[in-house]
């Protein structure tokens, strides 16, 4: 029985090799709280660039961003390099 390849070594290294590289969130640009329980919204998470249901691969480091739990569940499986822009104004 093949289990979910997010709980396997190589998927775990990926993560730590990301998480080392304190990186800012590749989504909306602000620093992401590495320190913070892994359910807060502005924790880390591994997204892809190329979503997985895009053809993206799992274990690729170039297709590997770092993003806020909150960041990457908004994204969803789009692609567009930027959230979408909110207006300045509040009408």
């Amino acid at each position: 029985m093949a289990g979910n390849p997010r709980n396997g070594r190589p998927y775990r290294r990926l993560c730590a090799w990301l998480r080392a590289q304190r990186l800012p969130c590749w989504w909306c640009g602000h620093d992401i709280g590495y320190d913070l329980d892994a359910r807060h919204p502005f924790s880390f998470t591994l997204d892809h660039e190329v979503p997985l249901s895009r053809g993206g691969s799992l274990l690729d480091r170039a297709n590997a961003r770092p993003a806020h739990r909150r960041c990457n569940s908004a994204r969803g499986n789009r692609t567009t390099p930027r959230p979408p822009q909110r207006a300045s104004r509040r009408w």
